[in-house]
Parts: C-alpha cells; sequence; structure tokens
C-alpha cells in the first residue's frame, strides 16, 4: 500500500531544483486538470526536448517544501539576450494555493540573473481554463505577435 502524501502548507518554501534520474520519476507523474491538457505539453515530452537542445534549455522541477509540485522550462540564450518561458505547469492538485505565482516569481529571478537579461518572453493559449490572466497579473503583457495560435507576451526585466 503506499503512503498517502501530506500536501504541502501554502507557505511551503518555493524552490527550482535540478531533475536527476533520482528524482525523475515524481516529475514525470505530474500533470495539470484534464481541461488544461491541451495548454501545456507533458513533462516528459518537456524533458525529451530539453535533452535534445541542451545549449539552450534550462529545466527544473517545482518544489515546496520537500514536494515536487511543478515543473519550469526556459530557452536560455544569452548569446543573444533572449529568454522565454518555455514550459511552465503545477500539477492538478497544487494549483491555486499561490504556489504558481511564488514559483514564476522565482523563474523570473533566476532570469534577471543570467547575461544581459532585460526581457522574459512566453506564448499562451487563450481560452477558457488559460494562463494568459495569470500572466497578465504577473506583468506580462501582449506583445501583439501570434505564434502558431498562441498570444506572446513578454515582461520587462
Amino acid at each position: 500500500m503506499m503512503e498517502q502524501e501530506t500536501k504541502p502548507s501554502r507557505e511551503a518554501a518555493i524552490a527550482l531544483r535540478e531533475i536527476t534520474k533520482e528524482t525523475l520519476r515524481p516529475i514525470l507523474r505530474l500533470e495539470v486538470a484534464a481541461h488544461q491538457k491541451h495548454f501545456v505539453a507533458s513533462n516528459a515530452v518537456s524533458v525529451a526536448q530539453a535533452h535534445f537542445e541542451p545549449e539552450h534549455a534550462w529545466f527544473r522541477a517545482i518544489y515546496a517544501d520537500e514536494t515536487p509540485i511543478g515543473f519550469v522550462m526556459i530557452h536560455d540564450d544569452p548569446g543573444n539576450a533572449k529568454y522565454y518561458l518555455w514550459r511552465f505547469m503545477i500539477d492538478q492538485h497544487y494549483q491555486g494555493l499561490g504556489f504558481g505565482r511564488r514559483a514564476l516569481q522565482a523563474i523570473i529571478d533566476h532570469v534577471r540573473t543570467r547575461p544581459n537579461s532585460q526581457e522574459l518572453f512566453l506564448s499562451c493559449v487563450p481560452g477558457a481554463g488559460s494562463a494568459c490572466s495569470f500572466y497578465e497579473k504577473l506583468g506580462f503583457v501582449p506583445t501583439g505577435e501570434v505564434d502558431e495560435d498562441e498570444i506572446v507576451m513578454k515582461l520587462m526585466l
């Protein structure tokens, strides 16, 4: 019988941690809610893509205390001062607790440490259940660009 996991409290410390062979499986099990699945690729697809673009893919698991709750991947190209939030997800069981906002702030803080960082870009699929309004609340603004039906947004750093 599997042990019952305890849900981290809202006050849990948020950390972006490297994914290792030992920590991979719990990260691959994280999922968004069924109605959100068309907005973001699975973590398995994201990890695979990251391994085929090691020169630009910076990816981490998002933890609340010692519980894995999400995944992030950034396209990191300091040579062109181009930073793009490629993937960002919080597992369905940990949404609505403020973890997403705090994790995104940690991601923004990380990007600010990168060479020549002035802007952080992302794209989001519009529609019911989309994260676009979440990003706007954190200061991202639409650029007017559309990339494969996704609204491109940026945050000035």
